[in-house]
């Protein structure tokens, strides 16, 4: 088989609005560390020196969002009650894992300018390819969004999509949603700019939103879809990190191709 990486790093170096903290400690002050930690929590006496080379390990401390780099968002993430179940969203610790490693399709959508996409680009998209999701398929919104990635047009210029594109694929039975940029909905100034214009609340963040009364995950700011050997024909594995009580959880996104 072949692995292909569908992931975007968390990467201090890069623009981010919530900017990353990184702070690393190298394998001597590591040493410093853990003689401190020793004496302080344990009472024992460990001198820097006496460790082999006169270091230990190094650390990396990290101050960042869930939503920083590929990351999987969770139905808490979108409000605080759900229309389904016994109306409490769940967090993403919570998420059946069998949701993320399933067949994906990826649709080519790079053609959709910045602002929203429609139900009726993804039935052309469909026709285009020949097939439509099956349930439970990991759809791939491939955007490329990710041109601007590491710059501020990576927040302000990308495509998203509007509410009855989002309900189309969960008709289908799909329940994980991927794209190539920084969230599933439209940027922010197009959502507001088309709500002062209309009144109209429901394109404010439509598929955030939705989540409230349909249960689904979105996996937002993936990368490198362009290299998918075609629109399906691949897996993808995709579990967010089990972080506990959590609206999202990072993940390395990976697509699996059987040779």
């Amino acid at each position: 088989m072949r692995l292909i990486d569908l992931s975007s790093p968390v990467d201090a170096t890069l623009w981010e609005p919530d900017p990353v903290e990184h702070e690393v400690l190298t394998p001597r002050e590591g040493a410093v560390h853990m003689s401190e930690e020793m004496r302080t929590h344990f009472g024992i006496e460990v001198g820097p020196d006496e460790l082999p080379d006169g270091e230990f390990l190094s650390l990396d401390r990290l101050t960042l969002t869930t939503h920083t780099g590929t990351h999987v968002d969770a139905p808490s993430h979108y409000g605080s009650r759900a229309g389904y179940g016994d109306g409490v969203p769940r967090h993403i610790d919570r998420m059946p894992l069998d949701w993320f490693l399933r067949p994906g399709l990826v649709l080519d959508l790079t053609d959709a300018p910045t602002g929203v996409i429609g139900a009726d680009r993804l039935e052309r998209e469909f026709a285009r390819i020949g097939r439509r999701p099956a349930p439970l398929d990991i759809v791939l919104l491939h955007t490329g969004a990710q041109r601007h990635q590491g710059t501020p047009k990576y927040f302000t210029e990308f495509a998203g999509l509007d509410g009855p594109a989002v309900h189309l694929l969960l008709d289908l039975g799909v329940r994980v949603i991927g794209t190539d940029a920084f969230s599933l909905d439209a940027p922010f100034g197009d959502i507001i700019a088309r709500y002062r214009a209309t009144g109209d609340r429901s394109v404010l963040w439509p598929a955030h939103v939705i989540g409230r009364d349909r249960e689904y995950c979105q996996i937002e700011r993936l990368a490198n879809l362009e290299a998918l050997p075609g629109p399906d024909g691949f897996r993808v594995s995709c579990f967010p990190v089990k972080v506990a009580g959590a609206g999202a959880g990072w993940s390395r996104a990976v697509a699996i191709v059987d040779e």
